[in-house]
């Protein structure tokens, strides 16, 4: 889900990323007196953890000293936690050195109903007196980082948003809060109300910085205005979505492409839970660019460039987008093409079948739970139509739009 990098469009990758993280499984080396030789350190680190995590959520910026170093403290001290932990998984010691793999799980206060979990390594050093000291933490190996392993956070809360940021002004972040405050209400106006009706951006200081807390190549996001992560299908526990903000490309951007993009990233964290396997991404990313674009006076001829190129060359689509089309790494053109496809696709059913048969028809996919059958089924049950029909109508519909 990304806010594509065109001037006033933006765009969804359909990229729900959950961190991941390996869970080690602890070789337990078993010395003559029959107990695990690692046993011991890894409680003391647990414990090290264990009065870290208190430090940072008592802001006692001493205690967290008196466990090793101190730069992760004063990097997300303004950051409003209701809960922080950490689960030692396994220990790799070296002498009076060490490093543990551990799972880090936090709460941000009146956003996340359920732990947002990150897998982190943390080394250490043990003193002569035994006691083990932090002196580093890091993300694990191929887990994307946290907007803090970038530096100092910054805060800015608005109405229906809280902004997150590391190297911007304030002034800067309360622009992100205003926009992020106007496209809660606009969703909730298309959507409905049964989600959080509020939503969390991060804004690291540049492209890698989004780039590293995703977990992926700068390239694979340059041009790409924001990202939502998060886990498909939520229930009423999973955590709020991030909106992950590349500055770079969205500096670029206008005033009306701002706001589509972040409608269109509000719109991801609103429908989160009823999307999942089932829903194709010309469904998911087409209905974002929908509510995005909804009540921006925008014609399909300005908002659809590249499918408008192709309509008049006669090269009409023979077939709604794949979730192949999505694709970062292919042609550039194909990708945005694809994206339109989508959101005319839903404009079409707003218009021939009414705004809310078009939430219905996408509740109605997510409900089938897999992908087989899925958009068949919710085309007749909702739509009383087939795949075949809707496909050869929304062909026309191209060509009338954009022809």
């Amino acid at each position: 889900m990304a806010g594509r990098g065109r001037a006033c469009g933006s765009r969804g990758v359909g990229l729900w990323r959950p961190l991941v993280f390996p869970v080690l499984l602890l070789v337990l080396l078993v010395g003559c007196g029959g107990r695990p030789a690692t046993d011991s350190a890894r409680a003391d680190v647990q414990r090290v953890l264990d009065r870290r995590a208190a430090a940072v959520l008592a802001h006692d910026e001493d205690a967290y000293a008196a466990t090793g170093d101190r730069t992760g403290y004063t990097r997300l001290r303004a950051v409003p936690l209701a809960a922080w932990s950490y689960r030692v998984t396994a220990v790799h010691r070296s002498g009076d050195t060490a490093t543990a793999d551990a799972e880090l799980s936090y709460r941000i206060e009146g956003y996340d109903r359920a732990p947002v979990t990150a897998g982190r390594t943390v080394r250490l050093i043990r003193a002569a007196d035994g006691r083990w000291t932090v002196t580093s933490e890091r993300p694990a190996m191929k887990a994307g980082g946290q907007l803090w392993d970038r530096g100092t956070v910054a805060v800015v809360r608005g109405a229906h948003s809280l902004v997150l940021g590391v190297g911007h002004s304030g002034a800067r972040l309360r622009t992100f809060a205003d926009l992020a405050d106007r496209a809660v209400p606009a969703v909730s106006e298309a959507w409905g109300t049964d989600w959080a009706r509020h939503v969390v951006l991060l804004v690291p200081e540049s492209l890698d910085g989004m780039a590293a807390m995703l977990g992926s190549p700068a390239s694979s996001y340059r041009g790409i205005a924001a990202v939502t992560t998060g886990e498909t299908g939520g229930a009423a526990r999973t955590p709020a979505d991030r909106v992950v903000v590349n500055p770079d490309a969205y500096g670029m951007l206008g005033p009306v492409g701002q706001q589509v993009v972040l409608t269109h990233e509000t719109t991801h964290v609103a429908t989160r839970a009823h999307t999942n396997a089932a829903t194709p991404l010309w469904l998911s990313e087409g209905y974002a660019d929908w509510v995005g674009y909804r009540g921006t006076g925008r014609t399909p001829k300005q908002a659809a460039p590249e499918l408008e190129h192709a309509v008049v060359q006669g090269q009409v689509p023979a077939e709604l987008p794949t979730d192949g089309d999505f694709g970062f790494a292919g042609d550039a053109n194909r990708l945005a093409r694809a994206y339109e496809g989508g959101w005319l696709a839903c404009r079409m059913i707003a218009e021939r079948w009414g705004e809310e048969r078009l939430e219905a028809f996408y509740r109605a996919v997510g409900e089938h739970g897999k992908r087989d059958g899925a958009v068949e089924g919710a085309m007749e049950s909702v739509l009383g139509t087939t795949e075949a029909d809707f496909t050869a109508e929304w062909r026309q519909y191209l060509h009338d739009q954009l022809g």
